[in-house]
């Protein structure tokens, strides 16, 4: 596994984003500013490694509206993005763990989807952005069906944080279910992520997004319940990831111990990767 020294005491650190939502062309980068970041699908990667990232996890969100793109329905929305990141799986190589969408409209095309997904060996769903893809509740009668069969395939389903007590209600309702919330939020919602951890071990925060800008909050989390269930993440294209990485390397509240294993170690355990078959479908 690749490896990359920081800091003054040149400590080692194995970097796995757990959230980003990489591109394929102009239309599906998601970046604000990408006209002032020389940023292309073909450079990304070195981009990424230049930061010391040697693996990124995630999902094309969708193509974007300024591009005008006509879909028939959202789940010919879900389709494209899917079969997008296939092929970027194929650019990109071990590099890249692929993420994919479902919809609880589409609950036979989303079933399928993960059954299809699950021989390819892939195990992420998402992130999965509801209000992009046209639905909004986490807890209706087609999104309980989908977790179901996801938890059946071992899935690992990442989604974006909204509503925290329909958050709670899935978090009840699917114990088994392994869940990855993205971004901590303001105090509040952190704090509520940080309840949901404590109802269900099969809960993970991944710390992208508005990430670590408050400070402590990062040694709160693991004081209350430890550093397992905490991931890196950038939501690179979109935010900085340079910007993430300090929040976790540079953090002086923060044992060795513990960045090693938020930065990378709890990503590679919940993936299933090992030294030997990083790549997905090995």
């Amino acid at each position: 596994m690749a490896k990359t020294t920081y800091g003054k005491n040149q400590m080692s650190y194995e970097i796995i984003d757990f959230h980003t939502h990489p591109f394929d062309d102009d239309a599906t980068n998601f970046c604000s500013h990408k006209e002032y970041c020389n940023m292309s699908a073909e450079n990304t990667v070195s981009y990424l490694k230049g930061l010391g990232i040697s693996k990124i996890c995630g999902s094309v969100v969708c193509r974007n509206i300024d591009h005008e793109v006509s879909y028939a329905n959202e789940w010919e929305m879900i389709a494209d993005s899917n079969r997008r990141a296939l092929i970027l799986k194929e650019q990109y190589g071990d590099f890249y763990i692929p993420g994919f969408h479902v919809h609880p409209s589409y609950v036979r095309e989303s079933c399928e989807e993960i059954e299809k997904m699950s021989k390819l060996g892939v195990r992420l769903i998402g992130e999965l952005v509801p209000y992009i893809h046209g639905w909004q509740d986490y807890t209706c009668k087609g999104f309980d069906e989908i977790l179901e069969v996801a938890t059946v395939h071992n899935m690992i389903v990442s989604f974006h944080s909204i509503e925290n007590d329909k958050m709670d209600e899935m978090v009840r309702k699917h114990p088994d279910t392994i869940l990855v919330a993205a971004h901590p939020g303001e105090y509040p919602t952190y704090i509520r992520h940080l309840e949901r951890m404590k109802m269900s071990d099969n809960y993970y925060l991944d710390l992208s997004g508005t990430g670590l800008f408050r400070h402590g909050m990062l040694r709160r989390g693991i004081d209350e319940l430890g550093p397992e269930r905490f991931l890196f993440g950038s939501d690179y294209p979109v935010c900085n990831p340079a910007m993430f990485l300090g929040g976790v390397v540079l953090d002086t509240l923060l044992t060795e111990e513990e960045k090693v294993a938020i930065l990378g170690g709890n990503a590679r355990k919940l993936l299933g990767l090992d030294s030997s078959a990083d790549a997905i479908g090995k």
